[in-house]
């Protein structure tokens, strides 16, 4: 992950950002594919939208993993209470700041021939603590990879062999 700007303004409730992330998404099944038919990285801060990246569709095949490289940019208006408003300025102090993330996925299954209707599962949830990076590109502290969750369309992930 890679935060290059997070900065929030009081005199129009206004936030401007730009931060770069990798997903890697594995399918560790044996036998069955995913078509990735929707995908979308949705950023909150403090539990309040700011920005949702729409990510190209694709075919991920069995024992597979890809990588999406979200990258939300821009400015966003949002309504901060005084406690949120404290949350901010400490992190803003420190320079890490708490940003969730969470990809809301619309797929299909494919075994063999067979593929299933589209269908919505669980959003996975990914929880940040991401560091703004310096003007030279470095952070205070490195960021760490964090594990999001597991999403199994089967009751067994290794229903089908």
């Amino acid at each position: 992950a890679s935060l290059t700007q997070f900065n929030f303004t009081t005199t129009n409730n206004t936030v401007n950002y730009k931060l770069a992330l990798n997903i890697t998404l594995r399918n560790s099944n044996k036998r069955v594919g995913v078509h990735y038919n929707g995908i979308e990285a949705i950023a909150y801060y403090i539990k309040k939208w700011f920005s949702t990246v729409r990510l190209t569709p694709f075919y991920q095949r069995h024992k597979n993993m890809s990588i999406l490289s979200p990258i939300f940019e821009g400015k966003q208006v949002l309504s901060l209470r005084d406690r949120d408003l404290s949350k901010f300025e400490l992190e803003k102090s420190v320079r890490a700041y708490s940003i969730d993330v969470k990809l809301s996925i619309r797929i299909r299954i494919k075994y063999r021939k067979i593929k299933t209707a589209k269908f919505k599962p669980c959003k996975i949830d990914c929880p940040l603590k991401v560091y703004l990076s310096t003007s030279n590109g470095t952070t205070a502290e490195g960021f760490r990879t964090t594990k999001c969750g597991n999403v199994h369309f089967f009751s067994d992930p290794d229903a089908i062999d």
